[in-house]
This record gives C-alpha cells, sequence and structure tokens, in this order.
C-alpha cells in the first residue's frame, strides 16, 4: 500500500475484552467485503508508550510506515472499513490519542463477559501462547499477590500484567476509562451472554454501529475453541523462543509485525514456519471443561463484585446474573441496551 494516510477513513477496533468474543466478532468483519481486516488480527500497535508519546509531526510517519504498510499494504482500492482487534486498547485508554488524531471518524467495539467464565478462559488461553507456566488455575490465581509484587513471573510471559487475573477481570474499571478516553459515541458494546445466544442479532447491531450491510453469507460458527497443551516447556519455547533463536521461531505472526515492512520471506524460513505450525498444532489438545473451585470462584466475586457493579452502570445493562448473582447490578435506567 503506497497511497497515504486517508485521515477520513472509517476505521473500527475490537479492543477487547480477552476471551470475551473478540476473534469470533474480528470473524465476522473479516468475512465481509466491504472491510479489510488486518493482516495479523492483534497489531498491538497503539498500546505501546513510544507510539503515544510521539510528536505530531513524526506520528503520521511513523503511523504510516510502521503500521499502515505493515498490517494493512494488502488492501485493495478503498474498502468502506479498515478493522483490527487488539484486546490490548482496552486496558491502555490513556494510548488512544493517536488514533482519534488520524482517524477522527474511528469506532470502538468492547466486548465483555462474566469474569468468573472468562478468567478461566484466559488463564488456558495464556498456557497456550507460553505466558503461563502454572497449569492450574486456582493455583494461578492464588499467585496474583505474588505475581503484582513482580515475583513468580515466568521469563516466557511478554506482558505479566495478563497473569494478574483479578487485573485482567476489571472489566468496570478498565470500561469507564475507556469510554472516558473515546466517547461513549464511539464506542458499541457486545456481551459474551448475547453473541453466543444471539450471533446473527448481535452481527446485524454490529454492523449497524460500523455502517454496513449485513453481509448474507457470513458464518456464525465460533472462531476460536477452548484448546490445551500437552506439554508445557514445547510450547513456551515455540511461542515465545529466547532471543538467541527468536527470529527463526517465533512464527509468521511475530514476522509480520516485526520484520522490515516489504521484506520477503525465505525458503527456509518458510519451512521452519511449517515444522514449527506442525509441532503446535500436535501439542494442541481440547481443553477438558471442569468445574471452577467454589473457594476460588468465591474469591472472583469478592474480588470484583463493585466493578461488576460499576460495569452495569456504566453500559447500561443488567449484569445481575454474574458472578453467579448481583442484584445491584442493574442500570439506573432500565430497559435501554448497549
Amino acid at each position: 500500500m503506497d497511497k497515504p494516510l486517508n485521515h477520513q477513513s472509517h476505521f473500527a477496533f475490537i479492543v477487547g475484552a480477552p476471551r470475551c468474543g473478540t476473534t469470533t466478532l474480528a470473524g465476522f468483519l473479516q468475512q465481509h467485503p466491504d472491510v479489510c481486516f488486518s493482516i495479523v488480527k492483534e497489531p498491538h500497535f497503539f498500546s505501546h508508550d513510544e507510539v503515544a508519546a510521539l510528536p505530531e509531526d513524526k506520528l503520521e510517519r511513523t503511523v504510516t510506515e510502521e503500521y499502515w504498510q505493515r498490517f494493512f499494504g494488502h488492501c485493495e482500492g478503498d474498502p468502506k472499513l479498515y478493522a483490527e482487534g487488539s484486546v490490548t486498547y482496552l486496558y491502555a485508554a490513556d494510548r488512544m490519542a493517536p488514533i482519534l488524531k488520524l482517524w477522527p471518524n474511528a469506532k470502538f467495539v468492547i466486548a465483555l463477559r462474566d469474569p468468573v467464565a472468562m478468567l478461566p478462559s484466559l488463564h488456558a488461553r495464556l498456557l497456550v501462547t507460553g505466558d503461563e507456566t502454572i497449569r492450574d488455575f486456582p493455583a494461578a490465581w492464588a499467585k496474583i499477590g505474588e505475581r503484582a509484587k513482580g515475583k513468580s513471573i515466568p521469563k516466557s510471559a511478554i506482558d505479566p500484567r495478563w497473569l494478574r487475573y483479578d487485573w485482567a477481570g476489571q472489566l468496570g474499571e478498565n470500561v469507564a476509562r475507556f469510554i472516558n478516553a473515546v466517547g461513549r459515541e464511539r464506542c458499541h458494546i457486545v456481551l459474551f451472554d448475547d453473541l453466543s445466544s444471539d450471533p446473527e442479532g448481535t452481527y446485524r447491531n454490529l454492523c449497524g454501529f460500523l455502517g454496513l450491510e449485513p453481509w448474507a453469507a457470513t458464518n456464525f460458527k465460533p472462531q476460536r475453541i477452548n484448546k490445551s497443551i500437552r506439554i508445557g516447556w514445547l510450547q513456551r519455547f515455540l511461542k515465545r523462543p529466547p532471543k538467541a533463536v527468536r527470529s527463526a521461531l517465533a512464527g509468521e505472526k511475530f514476522h509480520k509485525r516485526e520484520k522490515k515492512v516489504g521484506s520477503g520471506e525465505s525458503k527456509a524460513l518458510a519451512t521452519i514456519f511449517r515444522v514449527r505450525k506442525r509441532l503446535l498444532d500436535w501439542n494442541k489438545i481440547p481443553a477438558k471443561r471442569q468445574p471452577l473451585d467454589p473457594a476460588v470462584r468465591q474469591q472472583i466475586i469478592d474480588s470484583l463484585r463493585d466493578d461488576v457493579i460499576l460495569l452495569s452502570r456504566t453500559i447500561d445493562r443488567d449484569l445481575s446474573h454474574w458472578l453467579g448473582g448481583i442484584p445491584e447490578a442493574k442500570p439506573e435506567k432500565a430497559g435501554r441496551r448497549a
């Protein structure tokens, strides 16, 4: 893509939270003929401090070279909508200002889920990505105090904050901060409850918010199924390899994020990618659904009860059924949906 940034382009950002259906929502948009989705679902570009700190005279050039050309260079013509899905953005509201400067028409999609279901799913996902080393969720939950102090952090963890499951589950606080940063009118809320029970209706509402006509051929099958792993050290070696071999083993998505824009892919590297993928596929196994330990469930409820109440009032949705039942988690104005 050699054309310069168009500040009037319409952009949509699926900003999180993790394990709340963001991959399924991205899949809906990826299928739409009027949408060009980023070549990597989660660029995480605007989460970085250095981007937010760029002076205005350098911001456009940097974004053009390292974001626009890297992640949207495959786009043909002038799509009605550009989109990406970095779940880290929800937790980085203070770094969204560059997006608003570059694309005044930007819109944001926020997916949310009951933390009692979200957090064990996030733990399972972090095992697959190689960031987590503790196989048992109750044991990982018990480490959040130590991890808040910088202890018991695996060397493979890219962002140790995700290992603080209480922090990741603070949806109310983060959504309120995000909405204050970008404006309520720019945000569309999707509850996992609605996505699961009525994916077609959720899709129609999403298209309405984004100014798209729903695509009749859309496949509404969930995009991501819970997986677990056979061998932890193998998963971490392939997903979070040591620096000495990272350029060869980090995988295709890493290279798309980090390699020089326009550089090709050698035959040797392509072969490594294929072997790496086969090993990762072999190492993945279906996740076994296990009931959440009652003591851990209660700790999650006690930790996040007030936050869920805040979220309910922030998005004006009845969340009284979350965390096993919280009567106070109802909006002040009933009947209006986000």
